[in-house]
């Protein structure tokens, strides 16, 4: 019964340092991708930073954290209104831009005269075009 418990305190102590050592590495990664993503940061400013982020990683992304963390915030809010920006607009193209009746109404009467649809189709589209 002693073996059990301490195999079950030694997975859970282990469970613990994984967990530990997996979010520094996603803080790690996030200040290194940061970094590199900064348009304002001159590179002997970026160079200095991966250095030390390299040869001290857990110290150095503490002392990225605090000293750059508030900008670290604004870029990444900026990244995702940039990124949102650009959907709408990706959106709006495809979906293309809400035309007139007179234009529906148009193109409508083109496709009866070149046989793609018949009066009925095309006394529908011109009843939804005028609403």
């Amino acid at each position: 019964m002693d073996s059990l418990t301490t195999d079950f305190w030694d997975i859970l102590l282990w469970s613990f340092w994984f967990f530990i050592w997996i979010s520094a590495l996603m803080i790690w990664f996030r200040c290194l991708f940061d970094l590199f993503g900064d348009p304002e940061l001159s590179g002997w400013g970026k160079a200095g930073w991966a250095i030390l982020l390299i040869f001290l990683p857990w110290l150095g992304a503490l002392i990225y954290l605090i000293a750059r963390g508030r900008s670290m915030g604004r870029r990444q809010m900026a990244a995702v209104a940039e990124q949102q920006a650009a959907q709408q607009e990706y959106i709006q193209q495809v979906a293309g831009k809400a035309s007139s009746p007179a234009t529906q109404i148009a193109d409508a009467k083109a496709l009866l005269d070149s046989g793609a649809i018949n009066q009925a189709e095309f006394d529908s589209l011109k009843a939804k075009a005028m609403a």
